[in-house]
């Protein structure tokens, strides 16, 4: 192994990343789950009893979005996002690493900027406006954007972590090629 504080890093980040994957993919599921059953209430209660709920109505929109926000976080944790790879398959294993290294420091670019900066001033903005239907401060509601592009900046530090340490692999591999040749 080329060096053992990187494998050691990576293991941390790995066990990390492990435990971040697992409360998310439960938070993601239990909000599918709250917001079937207020959906279903939303139907039962305006179509059998024709007495809508503006409650249930509200809190399933918001929980949605909250859905998008954390679940977008979680495909990007698992780099399962959509990408167009033809041009990047064409790279050599290297090229290939550094150009997905830049390709995540543009997301995370992106999320500190618009997700974590703005949606932070967003949300403590708007921590005195009440949601007319929920009586709580829509701040409440937007934090899911920092919070969202927090954890969308950990999962980079855990991929680039991961490259670095693919990068000395590599290295490592090519030392030992030309070595034994």
């Amino acid at each position: 192994m080329p060096n053992n504080k990187l494998n050691r890093l990576v293991s941390v980040f790995q066990k990390l990343k492990f435990g971040i994957d697992k409360l998310l993919s439960i938070f993601l599921i239990a909000l599918m789950g709250l917001m079937t059953l207020l959906v279903t209430y939303q139907v039962i209660v305006r179509y059998v009893f024709d007495n809508p709920s503006a409650f249930s109505e509200v809190a399933s929109r918001y929980l949605f979005i909250w859905m998008i926000l954390f679940g977008s976080a979680y495909v990007f944790g698992l780099r399962e996002h959509m990408a167009i790879t033809f041009i990047k398959d064409k790279f050599n294993k290297k090229t290939r690493i550094i150009v997905e290294m830049f390709i995540e420091l543009i997301i995370v670019i992106f999320a500190y900027t618009v997700m974590i900066t703005g949606g932070y001033n967003g949300a403590v903005r708007q921590m005195w406006q009440l949601d007319s239907s929920l009586q709580i401060p829509i701040g409440v509601i937007y934090i899911a954007i920092p919070a969202s592009g927090a954890i969308m900046l950990f999962y980079f530090i855990c991929h680039e972590v991961g490259f670095v340490k693919q990068l000395a692999d590599l290295k490592h591999d090519q030392s030992q090629q030309g070595g034994n040749l």
